[in-house]
């Protein structure tokens, strides 16, 4: 489990912000057991990814770009589209 993520809770449904440098291995862990919406700092300016569970998988939602509250906004509506709410 990642320790201590910020959470973007503005809005339904609530993202948590992971910070650049921590392995997708980690990310993926996470998500299998928290079951919340991630946001991944891909670093070195590569722009966010999203990821969030299924009930049975991870889905990773690229290229959301590289603007933090761009990327935050677009994953939501992406998650909202879905009914990942």
């Amino acid at each position: 489990m990642l320790e201590d993520l910020e959470y973007d809770d503005a809005d339904s449904p609530a993202i948590g912000l992971v910070p650049a440098g921590v392995s997708w291995e980690d990310v993926l862990d996470h998500i299998k057991i928290a079951h919340s919406p991630l946001l991944v700092d891909l670093g070195d300016g590569a722009g966010y990814a999203g990821v969030y569970w299924t009930g049975t998988e991870a889905v990773t939602v690229a290229d959301l770009g590289s603007d933090h509250e761009q990327a935050v906004e677009d994953f939501r509506e992406y998650l909202q589209e879905r009914g990942e709410t």
